[in-house]
């Protein structure tokens, strides 16, 4: 490698830069030439650090990733029946914002519509997806809430706001476990799955990223919901106390957390890096939003600097980021603590970018810098 990175920033330019280098066709990112959510979250992470940079090089990538596969009549191929198939619009509205080319608004279009036709539980939560009937996942409520509350900003559909945080709120209500303040992975109101709890239906385990993802979406969704939303400052006040239940799993030697977070004394738990980055994320950006104090900057400073010290680099000196469990469904611990650990998967990457960035500008706000040094 060069020279170390020596801020949040030039971290988050780095591995932009090597993933950059390694897949030089934006339609290479795996898995190639499909619209899926493990790009779309690497490269909404190097859109929040186009946002703060604004070198061109960065959306002119994101939008070779979207043209590949979007025409231009806004046709693309996509699952229909997942809200994972969501995600990657994410990155249409910027590039609408600076074409004005009709193919992204229409492309949007097509996600938004994806919504009327999902399969929902009795209470109207929407199905992870149709192979995973009547379960909700954490995952999904980032995986289609923030693009429909950007849709709904965008093009003026405010009634998707209600149903956003309808949707989060029967997370809450079937998922929370009031003891922890942690969430469960998953919930099956059928109680069919092997790992329904026959009385809650809930999973067993609180998985790392699948928290991630909860944590990401509840801080979007408050920059994206207007001041005065009905049910704005009950998502605040969850949002708050789903920060501190974080703040008190933190792994107080590494500053990263476990795969299955509550369970850091099992041999077999391991450190895991991509909810770790989401977790830092969370945290940083509860801080900014003042809806989280000092407490909370510490431990997203020292989340981040656990994630800088654990960064690898390959021969040619481009950032590898180990640990990051691959794509997991809902299980038991045994199922969390032997999923497999890769290196660079987008997952974690992108997750790492959005991490960096926004403790970037956690560290330079004028106001009240100490908050956050330790």
């Amino acid at each position: 490698m060069g020279q170390r990175p020596d801020s949040p920033l030039a971290w988050a330019k780095t591995a932009c830069d090597s993933m950059m280098d390694i897949y030089q066709d934006a339609g290479t990112l795996p898995p190639a030439h499909r619209w899926h959510y493990h790009q779309g979250v690497f490269l909404c992470g190097m859109e929040q650090l186009w946002e703060v940079v604004q070198e061109e090089k960065y959306i002119q990538y994101i939008q070779q990733y979207v043209d590949d596969l979007v025409d231009e009549q806004g046709n693309l191929m996509f699952a229909r029946d997942e809200l994972d198939a969501v995600q990657a619009g994410l990155l249409l509205f910027t590039l609408y914002e600076r074409t004005g080319k009709v193919k992204y608004r229409k492309a949007a279009d097509k996600l938004r519509y994806l919504l009327l036709t999902l399969n929902r539980t009795s209470e109207g939560g929407y199905w992870h997806k149709d192979k995973y009937p009547y379960q909700m996942w954490l995952d999904g409520l980032y995986m289609a809430g923030v693009f429909s509350l950007k849709y709904a900003n965008a093009f003026g559909e405010a009634g998707l706001r209600a149903e956003v945080l309808h949707q989060e709120k029967l997370m809450r209500k079937h998922m929370l476990d009031a003891k922890s303040g942690l969430l469960y992975h998953a919930w099956d109101e059928s109680r069919r799955m092997p790992w329904a709890d026959p009385e809650t239906g809930c999973s067993p385990e609180f998985w790392s990223r699948s928290l991630g993802w909860y944590g990401l979406a509840l801080a979007q969704f408050l920059d994206l919901l207007p001041a005065d939303e009905p049910g704005r400052a009950e998502l605040a006040r969850a949002f708050s106390s789903f920060v501190d239940a974080l703040i008190r799993y933190q792994d107080q030697e590494s500053g990263l957390w476990y795969q299955v977070v509550d369970k850091g004394d099992r041999p077999d738990n391991w450190l895991e890096t991509s909810g770790s980055c989401l977790f830092v994320y969370t945290l940083a950006k509860a801080v900014q939003q003042g809806l989280a104090g000092e407490d909370a900057g510490r431990a997203a400073l020292r989340g981040y600097e656990g994630l800088t010290q654990v960064v690898e680099w390959d021969d040619k000196g481009r950032l590898v980021l180990p640990d990051i469990c691959i794509g997991t469904s809902a299980g038991d611990y045994d199922h969390y603590a032997a999923r497999p650990k890769v290196k660079n998967d987008l997952h974690g990457v992108g997750a790492f970018v959005m991490a960096c960035t926004q403790m970037e500008m956690l560290l330079s706000r004028k106001e009240d810098p100490a908050d956050v040094h330790v």
